[in-house]
């Protein structure tokens, strides 16, 4: 009896509740909204338990939500540079949404959000938004220096300008894909040597070659933890330098 692999079913969105339709369109409530709130309830339920009974003596908690939070703080001074620490509550937000995500994914049977392009690209848009928003709002049209780097010849000012304005373009797309691209390939990857097991052990004599997968497949699932835990920094590293362009353009 042969075992049918199917590494992409893992990421077909279900509706769990049906609001009908508009026009063409399914409106619905599925996995990948419940993940969502679940992966917001996560985050603010560990850091009310971590402030509820703040101390100068912190406890497990405490101690745990402090140096996550000072991570990211010094990750956005380094990165964002003076007057970055308005954001730090936003990157930090961030960072533990998508991290919640990411480690969801890693448990069997659950859904990875992160692995649907319209999510990451959702809150590449939202990083990107909150550059230009605050951007034009604290230096008004000084922050279209961005696009005009200091030293250029005036001859070749125009094709450098065009060349900033694409490549501004591009970073909610580049930051998107990066999440996005890298959760898929390794659950898929995971899929694969997880289905390789039961289809040798479906084959017969073939069974005995099925701890090699099995090895593999644990291999592949500590790599993917850390994978999770990588891109979420990462994410949270890049939103840091794009904000340092709204703190200060043109330099």
């Amino acid at each position: 009896m042969a075992v049918k692999l199917d590494p992409i079913h893992q990421f077909e969105l279900k509706p769990l509740v049906s609001f009908g339709h508009i026009g063409h369109q399914h409106i619905a409530f599925t996995q990948s909204a419940l993940y969502m709130f679940a992966a917001v309830g996560v985050v603010a339920l560990i850091t009310i338990a971590a402030t509820s009974r703040r101390s100068l003596v912190p406890g497990r908690m405490q101690s745990l939500a402090e140096t996550f939070y000072e991570f990211i703080a010094s990750t956005v001074h380094q990165s964002a540079g003076h007057g970055s620490e308005r954001f730090v509550p936003f990157v930090f937000s961030l960072f533990m949404f998508v991290l919640i995500l990411n480690l969801f994914g890693m448990i069997p049977y659950a859904f990875t959000v992160t692995s649907h392009i319209i999510i990451t690209f959702m809150l590449a848009l939202m990083v990107i938004l909150t550059v230009v928003i605050y951007g034009f709002m604290a230096h008004g049209t000084h922050f279209l220096n961005l696009f005009v780097p200091p030293g250029v010849p005036g001859w070749l000012m125009p094709l450098i300008v065009v060349i900033e304005v694409v490549s501004f373009i591009s970073r909610p797309i580049s930051l998107s894909v990066r999440l996005f691209a890298n959760m898929l390939a390794g659950h898929i990857a995971l899929k694969i040597f997880a289905g390789f097991v039961p289809a040798l052990l479906a084959a017969g004599a073939w069974g005995i070659l099925s701890p090699l997968p099995l090895a593999l497949s644990v291999a592949v699932t500590a790599l993917e933890v850390l994978v999770a835990a990588l891109q979420a920094y990462v994410f949270a590293t890049l939103t840091s330098i794009y904000l340092s362009d709204a703190l200060h353009p043109g330099h």
